[in-house]
């Protein structure tokens, strides 16, 4: 007789009992000794007929009494762990101390009975009353001939391992012809006896997660055997939860719409808590690890050469109230991204606006002492500027040359241009709009010093008042025809000096030698808009899944940033049209070969060995770590209000309004 959870029991002292008798041959049940020629058997049969009890004495009905009954608890730990088992884990659930409940055992001559002789397991018949054992049941229950469910040991175990979409109805199809290899349970009753249900077995499909279990119950409720769909980690994880918890975050996408697409389908879903704890545990740490192998491989090419860098930060919201800001740098001549450091406005004492300065000012402090910086090229950023001023800046005695974007400082220009345009009478400007801005271009292609280029610069006033050659210069265009559909600006016009005023802007031209190497941040820009598919501005991150998500879109961009052009069979290139909103004109633009994410596999492999390495399993609660910024308090500068407060004043707020509404009515 088993018992789940004995409780400890004192055994009674025991008065000396009267003297021993023998066990008559009158009882219901005899004691049968095995008929071998052993003479300790034979001793042991003879030292029985020679014992007396007086069979008034026991009571059958008092000795079989579970009041009268005591539970012999096995001190021996011997016999609870015999040779050989030692590798075997003590703190296992299923494990009970082995116990035997004594019949009799409290009764006043159970002492006389304790001394009786032992007679073995093996050496004894027991009479069933007529209850036949089945003579072709094999001696040991037959669990060999089912194998047992798989376990994930590696991450190669579960990463190129094939998934797919399972119905119920199909599994209870496949189920219904399954026959297991034995007719009868092989589980046990009661020690010693084997439970009598046999097939066909009762079966039971159950759904954990975005797994199924299948369970083959006897009539007596016993569970013969069960299967999964899917394996599981360590610490009983289910390797599709853990699979799916992780991938959401490694393809960019988030818990809310996965879990809706999947409320769609029908499909079972990993726990909301379970995917947040498995990301900030497992992932968030590996992504990290990952990202420091690849950028080191990067650092070391780059070592003994004059680098010259691109540097473009981006906020995580649009406006003035952004919580995250990462600053990205790439090398220019691989167009590697080599470096992100991500701020939150906590570590600026909650001010959105110096963000990027102090980005900036990581990036430059972290990578000037790994490899040796020529030039950097920014956006028109006046506290980056300020940084990087070769007289007054902070950075002076590192001599960095600091470029300026050529799109961005088009971009101001036209700008201006356009502003200038819309005032009456200088609508002419807008006509030259482009012209103005591609001879931008051309003369920070051409000039080589500040002074070559103001020379080519101011030729552009004369060109538009239709002069071609002037006292200092001369235009470099070739023959242009008369009528080449655009109208001359009149000298000394409003639109003309409008056009002087930003053309020879002092401001301007203070800043003019800073577009002279021709820099561009285009393949950068690219990447802040390839960071809307990893961190979106309308979805909210904490910090260090923020960071990690930009560091997957820097993977992401890194290990595709040179696919090959798709060409046809004749070897032409093939391309698409594509309408620009802003330009109002189409443009064309190649396509490429699809991303292979052939890094996503270590990566997987990366986090789960993570799982698999850990002593634990997944913590209960999850704790910060020491960088984590929301350590330095909430993200509001001030501390929230009670709930009973704010109803308190939404109820004012609300009172206050319905008496205006009633004497407005009044």
């Amino acid at each position: 007789m088993k018992a789940s959870t004995p409780m400890k029991a004192r055994r009674p002292e025991f008065v000396a009992p009267p003297a021993v008798s023998s066990i008559s041959s009158g009882t219901d049940r005899d004691v049968h000794l095995s008929a071998s020629a052993n003479p300790e058997i034979e001793l042991l049969e003879q030292s029985l007929h020679e014992m007396s009890i007086a069979e008034e004495e026991l009571d059958e009905e008092k000795f079989n009494d579970l009041r009268n009954s005591i539970i012999d608890w096995v001190d021996d730990t011997s016999a609870a762990h015999p040779k050989g088992s030692e590798d075997q884990d003590s703190s296992d659930e299923d494990y009970v101390p082995v116990i035997s409940l004594r019949m009799g055992g409290a009764l006043k001559y159970a002492q006389d009975i304790n001394e009786l002789p032992i007679i073995g397991i093996d050496d004894s018949v027991h009479d069933l009353s007529g209850i036949e054992e089945p003579t072709d049941a094999p001696e040991t229950l037959p669990t060999h001939f089912l194998p047992d469910n798989v376990k994930v040991e590696k991450g190669k175990d579960i990463v190129d391992v094939k998934a797919a979409i399972v119905y119920e109805n199909c599994l209870r199809q496949l189920v219904d012809w399954v026959k297991l290899p034995f007719d009868n349970c092989p589980k046990g009753l009661s020690m010693g006896e084997r439970c009598e249900s046999s097939a066909p077995f009762k079966v039971v499909i159950t759904t954990r997660g975005t797994a199924m279990k299948v369970e083959w119950m006897c009539s007596n409720g016993h569970q013969v055997w069960f299967w999964e769909t899917q394996p599981r980690l360590n610490f009983g994880m289910q390797a599709g939860d853990f699979m799916l918890s992780s991938n959401i975050l490694l393809s960019g996408n988030n818990y809310a719409k996965v879990a809706l697409l999947f409320k769609f389908m029908n499909l079972g879903m990993v726990n909301r808590n379970t995917f947040f704890t498995v990301q900030d545990t497992y992932c968030v740490d590996a992504i990290k690890e990952f990202w420091i192998e690849k950028r080191s491989e990067s650092i070391a090419s780059l070592q003994g050469k004059q680098v010259v860098l691109l540097g473009d930060g981006r906020n995580d919201s649009p406006g003035h109230c952004a919580q995250y800001c990462s600053y990205t740098t790439m090398e220019n001549e691989t167009k590697e991204i080599i470096y992100v450091s991500t701020v939150d406005k906590r570590e600026t004492c909650w001010n959105s606006n110096i963000m990027e300065k102090e980005a900036f000012i990581r990036t430059l402090e972290k990578l000037s002492k790994e490899i040796q910086i020529s030039e950097i090229c920014t956006d028109a950023h006046v506290q980056i500027a300020a940084l990087l001023d070769p007289e007054k800046g902070k950075y002076k005695d590192l001599k960095i040359h600091h470029s300026l974007d050529m799109w961005h400082g088009a971009k101001n220009l036209s700008k201006k241009l356009a502003a200038a345009a819309k005032v009456k009478g200088q609508s002419l400007i807008l006509v030259w709009l482009k012209d103005i801005i591609n001879h931008f271009w051309w003369c920070c292609k051409t000039a080589g010093t500040r002074e070559q280029f103001l020379g080519l610069w101011i030729g552009i006033l004369h060109h538009v008042c239709n002069k071609h050659s002037w006292a200092l210069g001369s235009c470099q265009h070739g023959h242009l025809e008369e009528d080449h559909g655009k109208e001359w600006l009149q000298q000394d016009s409003n639109a003309h000096k409008a056009l002087v005023d930003i053309i020879l802007s002092k401001r301007w031209l203070g800043t003019v030698h800073k577009y002279l190497h021709f820099r561009s941040t285009a393949e950068l820009e690219g990447f802040q808009n390839h960071l809307l598919m990893y961190t979106s501005k309308r979805q909210a991150f904490t910090p260090p899944v923020y960071e990690a998500r930009v560091l997957l879109a820097a993977l992401d961009y890194n290990y595709h940033r040179n696919l090959p052009t798709l060409t046809t069979s004749e070897g032409n290139k093939i391309f698409r049209r594509k309408y620009n909103k802003n330009a109002r004109r189409y443009t064309l633009y190649a396509l490429k070969e699809g991303k292979s994410y052939k890094y996503i596999t270590d990566l997987q492999e990366k986090i789960i060995n993570g799982r698999l390495s850990s002593q634990v399993g997944m913590p209960r609660r999850r704790t910060l770590r020491m960088e984590d910024p929301r350590r330095l308090g909430v993200v509001p500068p001030v501390p929230p209000p009670t709930i009973s407060e704010l109803q308190q004043t939404q109820v004012s707020r609300g009172l206050g309004l319905a008496d205006q509404v009633a004497k407005t009515m009044e």
